[in-house]
């Protein structure tokens, strides 16, 4: 779809994009260390199934966070994150209760609910839906967020807050705060090189070779997240086919390490491109 034509239709609609963005990020196959349509990757606890099941019960709610972001335009973007909360937390209960308490889409939501927000918010204001717009206005909405939510927490609880004070790592809340560098440096410039599922899986190796993904040291420290991103690397330098993905595959699942901040941000990056 063209980028002119993608976002004048997207301005209705970015909460069913972001739905579709995670089932094609389920369905992508292989996925290194990621549930897929072929196998569980690292994880005991799901399987494909329980994300669709988890992906039907959460998605009504990327509507609601839109309708909100529409509903508030006009209140500061300092107050945003605090209205968004209570419905972000309403469809965490959704997926938990759809999923019996297994974390599937948590940091999806976390990330797609931002932007089909922030899209409500520019709509509200009759403003253009694009990716740059949406970007700038997640980190306005989450301006401050690591200071509130990491810096200033001295006793660490939180995997999050213990990676933070150990690593420096900001996981999810960097990433917006900042308007999701990652997905603007390192996969939208690219993402029209490839084609059909292809795209997918070559954005997913870009997203892997640089992000410092929380999910892989809660898994397998720095050094666990130091061996996919230099995988992933050498594979983007030397070339890669369906083959040597699940050999990737493989060795993650060895190494019960899952690249599933790297998966978040590959459903956003798809919203993101298709708005243009």
């Amino acid at each position: 779809m063209a980028g002119s034509l993608a976002t004048k239709l997207a301005r209705f609609d970015v909460w069913a994009l972001a739905a579709t963005a995670l089932r094609l990020e389920v369905n992508l196959t292989p996925k290194p260390g990621l549930v897929d349509m072929a196998n569980n990757g690292s994880h005991s606890d799901m399987d494909h199934a329980l994300f669709l099941r988890s992906i039907d019960a959460i998605t009504p709610w990327f509507r609601v966070f839109e309708k909100a972001g529409f509903e508030h335009a006009l209140k500061p973007a300092s107050e945003q994150l605090r209205l968004l909360r209570p419905a972000g937390m309403a469809c965490e209960q959704a997926m938990f209760e759809a999923t019996d308490g297994v974390n599937t889409h948590k940091g999806g939501i976390f990330s797609l609910g931002l932007i089909c927000f922030a899209a409500g918010r520019l709509r509200g204001q009759n403003r253009l839906v694009c990716a740059e717009s949406v970007c700038q206005q997640v980190a306005a909405i989450c301006k401050g967020l690591v200071a509130r939510e990491l810096a200033s927490r001295t006793h660490a609880i939180t995997a999050g807050e213990k990676q933070y004070q150990q690593f420096g790592l900001t996981g999810a809340r960097g990433e917006a705060e900042l308007g999701f560098p990652t997905v603007r440096q390192h996969v939208l410039p690219y993402w029209y090189q490839e084609a059909g599922e292809r795209r997918f899986h070559h954005a997913l190796l870009r997203l892997m070779a640089v992000n410092p993904d929380s999910n892989l040291v809660s898994r397998g420290g720095i050094d666990g997240l130091c061996y996919v991103q230099e995988y992933a690397q050498t594979l983007l330098k030397n070339g890669w086919n369906m083959a040597r993905l699940q050999e990737m595959d493989r060795a993650l699942i060895s190494r019960n390490l899952s690249p599933g901040g790297s998966a978040d941000l590959l459903a956003a990056s798809y919203v993101l491109a298709t708005l243009g």
